[in-house]
């Protein structure tokens, strides 16, 4: 299969600090990824450099065929898809829901004076749609919840339609029922053969959507483990990622974790 990001032994130091050290993984195209481990962990720091924002300190970064440092980053940018809380906060928050979405068609924040075609208009409907805010085109993005936002801005990453998705911590700020949305629109998206390539980057295994194939599990800046989703996240490496003796389960299509002396430290409190 194609690779779609293959990291060779990347490292990130900023300062005396490794935020990254001795990564290797390969992404092969259709698969869909959760990148998953405490804070501190390098999540957004890989992040970083597969959305090609970042460049390592060591190591070879490749992505969609080309290799960091050797292309013009400004044409592989808007190869890759990015929904971010930082690329929410840049949004106007005056702008409508449907220039908000179709605006990534000229990678801009906030309408001016690009000329969009047919086709243009077509495809955001069709987003919106799929992400559930058609109702919402002629909102303000300001006036959006939170749940509405995100879903918001997933329709805006897929507007050029991207061959590689990053999802930084999609669920961040939800409350429930807005989670399970979002996470139900996400499965959707994993589960689709024809989606792009997707990465995703959670604190909490709760909110890993059906359809992720893989998992990278991190810790300090270190793959604790990497592979299908099935044999990573497993009691042992999850523990060994967050540093705390943990016990995951897999149930109806969805994750959870609990932590392993749970009943044993309520029974001490009471």
């Amino acid at each position: 299969m194609v690779a779609v990001v293959d990291l060779a032994d990347v490292s990130v130091r900023r300062g005396k600090s490794m935020l990254l050290q001795d990564i290797n993984l390969s992404i092969a195209e259709g698969e869909r990824w959760v990148i998953l481990g405490p804070n501190g962990a390098g999540k957004t720091t890989l992040l970083s450099l597969l959305s090609a924002q970042m460049f390592p300190t060591i190591g070879l970064v490749g992505l969609l065929g080309e290799v960091m440092g050797a292309v013009d980053v400004f044409e592989l940018r808007p190869r890759i898809g990015v929904a971010s809380s930082a690329i929410a906060e840049r949004i106007p928050r005056f702008e409508k829901v449907k220039d908000v979405v179709v605006s990534s068609a000229y990678g801009v924040m906030g309408r001016w004076r690009e000329a969009y075609d047919t086709l243009d208009y077509e495809r955001a409907s069709e987003l919106m749609g799929q992400f559930r805010v058609s109702e919402l085109a002629d909102r303000t993005f300001g006036t959006l919840s939170e749940g509405e936002r995100k879903r918001v801005q997933l329709a805006r990453a897929m507007m050029t339609d991207p061959e590689l998705l990053l999802l930084d911590e999609p669920s961040a700020g939800l409350d429930l029922a807005g989670r399970e949305i979002l996470i139900s629109v996400l499965s959707d998206l994993c589960l689709d053969p024809d989606a792009p390539t997707t990465v995703l980057v959670t604190h909490h295994p709760e909110e890993i959507p059906a359809g992720v194939t893989h998992a990278l599990l991190l810790n300090r800046g270190h793959s604790v483990a990497q592979g299908p989703i099935a044999q990573v996240l497993n009691d042992e490496f999850v523990t060994q990622a967050f540093e705390l003796p943990l016990t995951i389960k897999h149930e109806d299509g969805r994750w959870n974790a609990r932590a392993a002396q749970q009943a044993t430290l309520g029974a001490r409190r009471s």
